[in-house]
């Protein structure tokens, strides 16, 4: 088994991991290395999950071993020092961590920010934030969707079937809820501003409506109140990382509505809605708190982290 190297690095045989922190995502991604056949180490978890044979070590004694690749979680830190370690009791620290990687490894991990990225960006250590990779992103956008679509349900006091629905935005999360919502049943808008996203949604057998008619009108300063036919949606959900749905659109939709936010950035006046009396949910962390997605996720993570061209394994993961 050999551990490949983008071009100009060395190449290192065999491959051990480091699983550094997380929340049942690294637990599950840590089975499909160990599948694979894998030299895998974990640390930053509390000693009563159960981790498929793998070795677990004290976060205090890190300094003793090193790795070719280490795995830190999505977000890497919450605070910049210390690892995102929500299954432990105890704090890691960042900077022990950065000791761990031998001549020649990489880093992987998620949502660095700019001063952590620095603190394990070393000579011949390469840093990769699979968060940037697109093909995490459209796949992690299926889990994402689902709970979205399992948050509605729950939530709602009727079926999906024949239930009036309007997506804001045209990205990843909303091409996956249009075929899921499709297969419900759902009576679909889909709102954007390009033509050309427009007529997509007409390709996917879903209503398209545009939200301006003026392109160059930057959607950070857009409010939709001037959308026509807000009052005939029972359920909303928002993708565009913008507050589109200010207190003028939110006065115009039904008080029985739901809408569900799954934009990084609130698309929605929440304060306004409040004082409306609406129901609006900020899903900020799906699919994080989806244990449904949780093995999926870690799939999808075990083949981006594999396929960046720098390690190779034998048999497809199933």
């Amino acid at each position: 088994m050999n551990f490949l190297t983008k071009q100009g690095l060395p190449s290192i045989t065999p491959a051990s991991f480091l699983i550094a922190g997380g929340d049942l995502r690294q637990v599950y991604l840590c089975k499909m290395l160990k599948v694979i056949g894998f030299d895998v180490t974990v640390t930053g978890f509390d000693s009563h999950i159960n981790f498929y044979d793998a070795d677990v070590i004290d976060p205090r004694l890190l300094r003793t071993k090193s790795f070719n690749c280490m795995i830190l979680p999505l977000p890497v830190s919450i605070d910049g020092i210390t690892l995102n370690t929500p299954l432990c009791k105890n704090s890691v620290s960042l900077s022990a961590l950065t000791e761990m990687v031998k001549d020649g490894g990489i880093v992987f991990g998620g949502k660095f920010s700019p001063d952590v990225k620095d603190m394990f960006q070393m000579p011949n250590i390469t840093v990769e934030d699979y968060l940037e990779r697109e093909e995490l992103n459209v796949l992690n956008a299926v889990p994402t969707a689902e709970g979205a679509i399992g948050l509605a349900i729950q939530e709602l006091p009727v079926t999906i079937f024949g239930l009036k629905v309007l997506i804001l935005g045209f990205g990843r999360i909303s091409k996956v809820l249009m075929k899921i919502l499709r297969g419900f049943g759902a009576d679909i808008t889909v709102a954007a501003r390009k033509c050309s996203d427009l007529a997509w949604v007409e390709t996917y057998g879903c209503k398209p409506r545009r939200i301006t008619a003026d392109g160059k009108v930057p959607i950070s300063n857009y409010c939709i109140s001037d959308f026509s036919g807000l009052d005939e949606f029972d359920l909303i959900f928002n993708t565009i990382p913008a507050q589109v749905l200010c207190r003028d659109a939110l006065a115009k939709l039904k008080a029985d509505a739901l809408t569900i936010d799954l934009a990084s950035k609130p698309g929605v006046d929440f304060d306004a809605a409040r004082e409306l009396g609406l129901k609006v949910i900020w899903a900020l962390s799906l699919p994080h708190d989806l244990l449904v997605g949780k093995k999926r996720n870690a799939i999808i993570l075990t083949h981006s982290e594999l396929r960046l061209n720098r390690i190779q394994y034998p048999h497809r993961i199933r």
